[in-house]
């Protein structure tokens, strides 16, 4: 379950903005993390709770926005939705393409206390 990973991983990044901008706690954290990400949502919430225990995160508002996985295809450059990492172009079915989005796993915003 690499969910706990992932968690434990943006409770330091919050802790050291927090000691890097002068604060207490984090108040609202706001993550991007892709349809193609391969984070299962639902495991993060559930190894979240354990994680951020008695920490700066513990009260936090937690807003997850997950953007759609969109490709480009490398032969013919049509621009398609992207439901699994593997789908082909479905105009010219190539297997190659260049992934637009859906891959991002990131902090977008931090608010402190």
């Amino acid at each position: 379950m690499h969910e706990l990973s992932i968690a434990t991983s943006i409770l330091k990044t919050a802790q050291q903005e927090l000691k890097d901008n002068g604060g207490d706690k984090v108040l609202e954290i706001y993550l991007e993390i892709g349809k193609l990400s391969g984070v299962e949502i639902q495991s993060l919430h559930f190894v979240w709770e354990l994680c951020v225990q008695e920490t700066v995160l513990q009260d936090a508002k937690v807003t997850i926005t997950e953007p759609e996985g969109i490709a480009q295809c490398a032969e013919c450059e049509t621009e398609f939705p992207l439901e699994k990492i593997f789908d082909s172009c479905p105009k010219c079915n190539s297997p190659f393409k260049n992934i637009i989005s859906g891959k991002e796993l990131k902090i977008n915003k931090l608010i402190i206390n």
